[in-house]
């Protein structure tokens, strides 16, 4: 009785976990619209306050890729390391969180996804 109990909690946990699967963040459907809403202000040529000061243009994918005059902003596969995620999440050190000309933060739902897409090898899909 014991083994069966251990196996029915051993086949529980595993269901859950299945559940737990993390959904694919797309490019184009997911982080092109926060970047639209949230970051294309500054960060597009000619006269972005952001891409004037950085370089970085956000307007495709190629161009977010490319990152700053000063290098990459996304590691993919590593949100951690990432400017971008350490910008938006508030971890750049003396650096103000952006996006600077928001009243307001990215929602925790944004800072996730984008978290979970540069993760996933921030594909452009």
């Amino acid at each position: 009785m014991k083994m069966r109990t251990c196996l029915v909690y051993t086949m529980f946990s595993l269901a859950l976990n299945a559940c737990a699967i993390e959904p694919t963040i797309s490019y184009q459907s997911d982080i092109h619209p926060i970047l639209k809403d949230n970051c294309l202000q500054c960060h597009v040529p000619p006269n972005g306050v952001g891409y004037l000061k950085t370089g970085l243009n956000m307007a495709s994918y190629e161009t977010l890729m490319h990152g700053t005059i000063y290098g990459p902003v996304i590691v993919p596969g590593d949100s951690r390391r990432s400017i971008l995620n350490k910008m938006v999440e508030g971890r750049a050190g003396n650096y103000k969180r952006m996006p600077h000309n928001k009243k307001d933060a990215l929602t925790k739902e944004e800072i996730e996804m984008l978290k979970l897409w540069v993760n996933q090898d921030a594909k452009n899909n």
